[in-house]
């Protein structure tokens, strides 16, 4: 291990010692300091932030679409990336201190595959048993790490299923013909098989403090964390208003239609909106078409007052965030997580 250093953050006033072999995020994460994150790789720039005080830092590979050069040079930095070699106070420019101050910290451990379902042509529905630790705690929301066997390299994935007592974990999943991971889920993995695994991860977490009514946009396997919110939701009485837009190319692409179904009775609050982007003949779909951000579009006049939670691809969340800042929602009510797929960007430093 290196040198240790003390990071302060501002302006919530919490310092941590950061070793320099660690992240500045990995380093709160796990000290229970929850900070805004999403993809851990420099992509999403969630955890972008300012340098107010220090210079000495080192940034591990990241996209430059996420931290331009112009703003690199103007101070800023990713907190996934930034190690740093001095003493630091940095200025948090995306936050919620309701969320930094409730971090869990990070556990690692074993879970075994219990089961593997497809749940359309393109995802699978996983379940896992944790095998030890007895626990890892987790909201609502976040999600988990899984160690890719026979690598060093790790695959994260939202939880689908609310916090529980048998130590049982849910995840959706997009297969990709390439994919380390997901590759291995279509092909290799087999129910018994162990896994090492970390968590709990991400910030996409039900705001409790606030009693808005709410704006869910989702697409692909952004149904995970949204499913989990929803759950919960339900398991707790919220009686928040929420709607839900999920956006599927065919219908074929959609899933858990018959539990969402059965949560607006469970939630009298809730609305399901599903929309198909590309319907074929044999879809015989009487739903919602278009994009899924112009079916929000269509739907919502006012979103003064409401927060939005959005959930998938990272162009699909941009353009929602676009169209749910028109429609009147406040930036800092808008919370996402962008799926990012792992591998080198373009762009990258």
């Amino acid at each position: 291990m290196g040198e240790k250093h003390v990071v302060r953050f501002e302006p919530v006033g919490i310092e941590i010692e950061v070793d320099e072999d660690q992240t500045i995020l990995r380093a709160a994460a796990e000290q229970g300091v929850q900070l805004m994150h999403g993809c851990k790789e420099g992509q999403c720039a969630a955890c972008k932030s300012f340098v107010l005080e220090g210079e000495d830092i080192e940034l591990d590979r990241y996209s430059t679409f996420a931290l331009p050069d112009y703003e690199r040079e103007e101070g800023q930095t990713l907190l996934c990336r930034a190690h740093p070699y001095e003493d630091l106070t940095i200025e948090l420019l995306n936050y919620d201190e309701e969320i930094i101050r409730s971090g869990l910290p990070l556990r690692r451990g074993t879970v075994e595959v219990v089961a593997i379902e497809a749940v359309t042509h393109d995802m699978r529905h996983l379940v896992v048993k944790l095998v030890e630790p007895e626990e890892i705690k987790f909201f609502p929301g976040q999600y988990m790490d899984f160690r890719v066997p026979g690598t060093q390299e790790s695959r994260s994935f939202s939880m689908a299923n609310t916090p529980n007592r048998d130590g049982r974990f849910e995840f959706v999943i997009k297969v990709y013909p390439d994919g380390l991971f997901s590759g291995l889920l279509a092909t290799g993995l087999q129910v018994g098989d162990r896994l090492e695994v970390e968590a709990p991860f991400g910030t996409f977490t039900l705001r409790e403090s606030r009693t808005s009514d709410l704006v869910f946009v989702g697409g692909g396997a952004g149904m995970a964390p949204m499913l989990g919110l929803l759950r919960s939701m339900a398991e707790r009485g919220i009686a928040r208003r929420v709607t839900f837009y999920y956006g599927a190319r065919r219908a074929r692409d959609l899933c858990f239609e018959k539990e969402l179904v059965g949560l607006q009775e469970q939630l009298p609050g809730l609305t399901y909106v599903p929309a198909l982007s590309e319907p074929s003949e044999a879809d015989a779909w009487a739903g919602e078409t278009g994009l899924i951000t112009d079916v929000v579009a269509r739907h919502e006049s006012d979103l003064a007052g409401k927060d939005a939670y959005v959930c998938g691809p990272p162009p699909m969340v941009d353009a929602a965030i676009a169209v749910l800042t028109r429609l009147g929602c406040k930036a800092d009510h808008i919370f996402y997580d962008k799926f990012t797929t792992t591998g080198d960007p373009e762009d990258q430093s």
